[in-house]
């Protein structure tokens, strides 16, 4: 495994100012070993490597992962929970398990939505090669009007090799992705490839024109159902990262962080010290803005 020039971002919600570059070797824990409480095993850290970036770490595992570095500088970026869906309990259930809240929320947002959309969703899961090259064209469009692709990159690719690698995937059974249509027009998608017996949250992303309607809300839950009476999988995995979907969705989680173990070098030592000091600016500005009731102008600037 070798290193790859890695970001570490200075970022203001979805906003990047500016970012440092290290050669780090990626370490990330699947859902599996996060689950199984599975350390991980570090390759040899080649000589021009930084160090290591080891994501979903389960918090307990930290203390140690850390004391077994050496001489490596230990330091988490961010820690949240690594949520999932057990698919294996059924969708009466599952639907049984959300909150009161959150049942009356979905059907609100589902009965205003088909209704906007003359009665009845318009929803279609794909599957096949044939089915996914035409999934990747509809979610495209949608795509790049979305604010992950616009502010931060990070909408579904539309680059040939992620296409081709998104067709094999499908060709083994291994990948699904859903779209809501309004009106004959996709204004939301969903894509995840499928590993092992683990649904796994990739792509998800919607028509900002179309935000009042919670179209992101409506197309997940539709995916559940149908996953649900698929059969065959184990867990839904919504990855890493925070979210309020992902908590009000989740059967469960585990408490995990982002732990970056690198070389105490003068330049390692410097970025560690500006990006905590940058992060305990950002946090001590958040209590503020909660404590003074400042979101929606919190909101906007982040965008």
């Amino acid at each position: 495994m070798s290193a790859v020039s890695l970001p570490l971002k200075f970022q203001v919600g979805a906003r990047t100012l500016f970012v440092v570059r290290r050669r780090l070797i990626r370490v990330p824990l699947d859902l599996d070993a996060v689950l199984a409480g599975t350390p991980p095993a570090l390759p040899p850290l080649d000589r021009g490597a930084d160090g290591y970036a080891i994501t979903s770490l389960p918090d307990e595992q930290v203390a140690a992962l850390a004391r077994a570095a050496g001489g490596l500088m230990p330091w988490v970026r961010q820690r949240y929970t690594r949520y999932h869906v057990d698919l294996t309990i059924g969708h009466a259930a599952y639907l049984a398990g959300l909150s009161a809240n959150t049942r009356s929320s979905v059907k609100r947002k589902t009965k205003k939505l088909a209704a906007e959309s003359g009665g009845a969703l318009d929803i279609r899961c794909y599957r096949t090669p044939d089915e996914m090259a035409e999934f990747h064209a509809a979610a495209r469009a949608v795509s790049a009007r979305t604010y992950q692709e616009v502010l931060l990159g990070s909408g579904l690719p539309g680059d040939e090799a992620f296409l081709r690698a998104m067709l094999a995937a499908a060709a083994a059974g291994r990948a699904r992705g859903w779209l809501l249509f309004m009106a004959g027009q996709p204004i939301a998608y969903l894509y995840c490839p499928v590993v092992g017996t683990t649904v796994r949250y990739d792509y998800l992303g919607h028509d900002p024109a179309h935000a009042d309607l919670s179209p992101g809300t409506v197309l997940q839950m539709a995916a559940l159902a149908d996953l649900f009476a698929e059969g065959g999988h184990r867990h839904f995995d919504f990855t890493e990262g925070e979210g309020q979907h992902k908590r009000q969705f989740a059967t469960g989680g585990v408490p995990c962080a982002d732990l970056l173990l690198l070389r105490p070098t003068l330049a390692n030592r410097a970025a560690i010290l500006a990006l905590s000091a940058f992060d305990g600016a950002m946090a001590a500005a958040k209590r503020l803005v909660l404590r003074f009731g400042l979101q929606s102008m919190a909101r906007k600037l982040r965008r």
